[in-house]
């Protein structure tokens, strides 16, 4: 019975783009592929977030590592259509969730909803500005193929979750970049978090990522 679930097109969810309609092999080819960025871009953050795993977290590279898994995830799970592969899809999706959650989450707001109060860099602000916006548009294009699937398809534009998984990666981890800053602001704030972007700081369209501009000599790793 187990097997059955891992056969294609188990699953019961089917999106609008036409299935093996570009490759044999590959269900909706174009929703498989735009997961791209969720294997492209979490090793980037990695090296760019070196500084702040050493003096702040770890954690922060298990948080780019479950990108990975949610791209590998999403990739299956489009290319098969099978049951186990929307499982895992979904389920790393919570894995990302939970574990944002447990890393940003400041201590006295457990186990209550976490927020913050206070903007101080108008960089951040901008830059959670922009990831609000990006998943704005990540919700719409995936309601749209949900829901408007014959409209586009009379179009010949079936690709709108292809798009989804573009703007949902950029706003995920962007949003990470914002959490990542205020948790050092309001849990160590001797460590002095600086958003910077790679690779000119400038350029505020670029990678975003957080320094530490004073690490001092000593540090604690909170896992």
């Amino acid at each position: 019975m187990a097997w059955e679930h891992l056969r294609p097109g188990s699953s019961p969810v089917d999106w609008c783009e036409g299935n093996y309609l570009i490759s044999a092999n590959i269900a909706e080819f174009v929703n498989t592929i735009s997961n791209f960025l969720f294997l492209l871009l979490p090793p980037v953050l990695m090296y760019l977030f070196k500084e702040y795993g050493r003096f702040v977290t770890q954690g922060i590279h298990v948080l780019w590592a479950l990108l990975i898994i949610v791209g590998l995830s999403s990739m299956y799970f489009h290319a098969t259509l099978s049951l186990i592969g929307q499982l895992l899809d979904e389920l790393a999706i919570l894995w990302v969730f939970m574990a944002a959650y447990s890393l940003f989450c400041p201590k006295k707001y457990f186990p209550r909803f976490c927020k913050s109060n206070r903007v101080q860099d108008q960089r951040v602000y901008r830059l959670g500005l922009r990831s609000t916006a990006v998943w704005l548009i990540a919700v719409i294009c995936w309601i749209n193929d949900r829901m408007f699937c014959d409209v586009w398809s009379s179009i010949s534009f079936p690709y709108l979750h292809g798009f989804w998984h573009v703007f949902i990666f950029i706003a995920a981890y962007t949003v990470l970049v914002v959490y990542a800053y205020f948790y050092v602001e309001n849990e160590l704030p001797q460590r002095r978090p600086l958003l910077k972007y790679w690779p000119v700081n400038d350029f505020e369209l670029g990678i975003p990522f957080i320094s530490i501009r004073n690490p001092g000599k000593e540090f604690t790793n909170n896992i």
